[in-house]
């Protein structure tokens, strides 16, 4: 039996506030925040499990955003991504009946899955279920431990935000799995390649390797998926310390039918490609297409032309943005965000729907461009056409910035963030 009380008290400790700021940066009030939320999960766990057996241990996962490299992972391009300071968040402990039972906030009913039989289901395909079932098969296949648990979850890594809530879900259980049975061993990029192959293999979603990186490794994560074992670096720069603070902006535009837009994207891109000889646009140079440039025309459209220059001008950007963290040149890395954003605007043509009056995201980049020049950045984030943006603010213009904001997109709608320097982890208290 453990005491709630002395886990509750654990979390006001100096300890638990150096922790609280690892993770989620901000003041004491930020940890005295954070505290209230672990506290009221630990109580969410007892009323479901009661105070029998182990001590739950905290485990967060944090979500991510697309920093740099938009539309370029599925031709084999360059990204740089990061961890944020919003994060999903379990209380769990050890069973001894090989019984996954986990409640999420949100959800009426637990999900329960026996570690005992780890074969993939085509009924839960899509579902939770899989995640969890996939994780425990990986790592089994793999040599590592498995067994039960009991959790409960909660999340400000809200589903829609653009910010990957399920990479961040997916790499939390597999560091729950590696806390409670393995010792916590498990290295970031290890748990990422995981965390993808169950999206792929039991989820059922083709997902690139991106968001589980940035949740599992923490910082700013550069990726480059020129070949099928997909090259990962760490960087690290305090956006904070040097005055800023990320903004994603939800313009609460929707992604319904939109399928047919995000998937032609890759394929005029691909198209181009095939018409210089390659698979994807990582297979030949720029020069190449500016050298056929005719013959691909023919062969594929303007609009795919444009895209392909697209994917060729990003890709330099994100070496360029590499190499500005290296340096600590903040003024070239905004520069370079910027830039980001005029050509998925104008080239990539990702932020509306050709025809159509409901623009929202140009909108919000026009209004940040006149509320930002020349002392921060913006720029579409992720797949585009509907959803968010992403904003680098100065804290000296952050509440009006987030306040003419809300007012145009309705209230809550700009969510600001710092930077993660950690991945995914157990809490030490």
């Amino acid at each position: 039996m453990f005491d709630k009380r002395t886990i509750a008290a654990s979390l006001r400790t100096e300890a638990a506030k150096r922790e609280f700021h690892l993770l989620y940066g901000g003041t004491e009030r930020t940890a005295a925040e954070q505290a209230d939320r672990y506290e009221a999960l630990l109580t969410t766990y007892a009323e479901h499990f009661g105070c029998e057996g182990e001590a739950p241990a905290f485990f967060s996962s944090p979500g991510r955003t697309e920093i740099v490299g938009n539309h370029t992972d599925h031709n084999n391009g360059l990204v740089l991504a990061a961890a944020v300071t919003l994060d999903t968040l379990a209380a769990a402990a050890p069973t001894g009946d090989g019984i996954i039972t986990l409640y999420s906030q949100g959800y009426d009913k637990p999900f329960v899955v026996d570690t005992r039989d780890l074969e993939k289901k085509e009924a839960e395909k899509n579902t939770t279920d899989a995640l969890i079932r996939g994780v425990c098969r990986k790592l089994h296949d793999m040599g590592y431990a498995i067994g039960g648990f009991n959790a409960a979850v909660t999340s400000r890594v809200l589903s829609g935000s653009g910010l990957s809530s399920s990479a961040a879900f997916e790499v939390l259980l597999v560091c729950i799995l590696d806390g409670l049975y393995n010792g916590s061993i498990l290295d970031g990029v290890t748990r990422a390649k995981i965390s993808q192959w169950v999206e792929n293999n039991y989820f059922g979603k083709p997902s690139g390797l991106m968001d589980q990186s940035a949740c599992s490794i923490g910082g700013l994560v550069g990726i480059d998926f020129k070949h099928a074992d997909p090259k990962i670096g760490a960087y690290s720069f305090d956006f904070a310390a040097r005055g800023f603070s990320l903004v994603v902006l939800a313009t609460n535009s929707s992604h319904d039918d939109l399928t047919d837009e995000y998937a032609a994207i890759p394929r005029e891109m691909r198209a181009v490609a095939e018409a210089l000889g390659g698979k994807v646009l990582r297979d030949v140079k720029v020069e190449q297409l500016l050298e056929r440039l005719p013959e691909v025309r023919q062969k594929t459209s303007d609009r795919a032309v444009l895209r392909a220059l697209h994917y060729y001008d990003e890709n330099e950007r994100v070496r360029a943005m590499y190499t500005a963290l290296e340096n600590g040149d903040l003024d070239a890395f905004l520069d370079n965000v910027i830039r980001s954003g005029e050509s998925s605007w104008k080239l990539l043509q990702n932020l509306y729907v050709g025809g159509s009056t409901e623009q929202s995201l140009a909108l919000a980049c026009a209004l940040s461009e006149r509320m930002l020049r020349g002392s921060g950045a913006w720029r579409v984030h992720g797949g585009g056409f509907a959803g968010t943006i992403l904003a680098f603010v100065p804290h000296y213009k952050l509440a009006a910035y987030v306040e003419k904001m809300n007012a145009v997109f309705g209230a809550g709608a700009c969510t600001v963030l710092d930077i993660r320097p950690v991945g995914a982890k157990k809490v030490e208290l």
